[in-house]
């Protein structure tokens, strides 16, 4: 569970609230109720069951190619920070793997991305906001909040479950994941939803090689949340003065096995393989149509490459 990355993307780009503040925050409350409204709708469930495995396993390795990526993109900009983490991770590979993340992450203090921040800047300060309800702030934010986050957030994450044999549904987590975005918002918290990319991270075989045991990084997510939430103004700090595609690169690292497992699943079965590729490219694109996400297009195109194939089989298979 996490908050609604590409919803963060959004709230960037949206510029400031009808009724300020207060009103963004009413309007994570009605995204809450949206979100745990469609706990109700079965067919939604049954949709998402039927996507096929390789499409959604194609669609979690076109979103991952997008942050694998990212540090070599980055790497002229800063060749000697962002060189240092790949080198850090492959170096530990070698001898320690499930720690080569953790190798990587500890260039940044190296770096003294740690001592460039003030110490005013890292103590808490918690503030109350009451919320409020404003029609102007329901249409600007609570609803594209709710459809991003729907199409590139929850659809996604329980399909990323499923290519990995955890199925779930989807009933059980957008009732509690909305009921916990309403009660969040008071606090600032935007679409809590069951999140794509940490999911792949918790439920693939980099958590842990049984599938019985990987609950345990799901927890431990959990638990790092809550440790650093006092912490958020010191990890912000911390972020604005790393060199640029620094904490970008950790990122990365951290979801190269992630997204090597999902593109062999995907491009592994021989009858799926153009529909899979297909899906991989559109979800790695970033498109975004009609204020939808790639996530929710790739499967959408996946399964039209996938129905034009089965016709073109059906014509051409002789009639007895």
């Amino acid at each position: 569970m996490a908050w609604s990355t590409p919803g963060a993307a959004l709230l960037a780009t949206t510029g400031a609230a009808a009724g300020g503040f207060a009103g963004a925050v009413g309007a994570f409350a009605v995204c809450g109720v949206l979100l745990a409204l469609c706990g109700a709708v079965p067919w939604l469930e049954k949709l998402v069951e039927r996507i096929p495995a390789a499409l959604a396993s194609a669609m979690l390795a076109g979103i991952l190619l997008t942050i694998c990526a990212k540090p070599f993109i980055d790497l002229p900009r800063a060749p000697w920070q962002i060189g240092c983490v790949l080198l850090a991770w492959l170096i530990t590979t070698a001898f320690a793997r499930r720690w080569a993340v953790l190798a990587a992450l500890v260039v940044i203090g190296v770096d003294g991305a740690f001592s460039r921040t003030g110490a005013t800047t890292l103590a808490p300060h918690l503030e109350f906001v009451t919320p409020h309800l404003d029609a102007t702030a329901m249409v600007a934010i609570a609803l594209p909040l709710f459809l991003v986050t729907m199409t590139s957030q929850n659809l996604p994450g329980v399909a990323v479950l499923a290519s990995f044999g955890y199925r779930l549904g989807l009933r059980k987590p957008l009732l509690y994941t909305g009921a916990a975005g309403v009660a969040g918002s008071v606090a600032g918290a935007h679409a809590i939803n069951l999140a794509a990319i940490s999911a792949a991270l918790a439920a693939g075989p980099e958590a842990h090689p049984h599938r019985d045991r990987r609950w345990i990084a799901g927890v431990a997510c959990g638990v790092v949340y809550v440790a650093l939430a006092p912490a958020s103004a010191a990890v912000v700090a911390v972020a604005l003065v790393a060199p640029q595609g620094l904490l970008a690169a950790v990122a990365a690292v951290a979801l190269f096995g992630t997204f090597a497992a999902a593109a062999a699943s995907a491009l592994e079965p021989v009858a799926t393989r153009e529909a899979a590729a297909v899906t991989l490219v559109v979800a790695g694109s970033g498109v975004t149509l009609g204020g939808v996400g790639s996530a929710f297009w790739s499967v959408v195109a996946g399964l039209l490459v996938l129905g034009v194939g089965a016709v073109a089989r059906r014509r051409a298979t002789p009639k007895q």
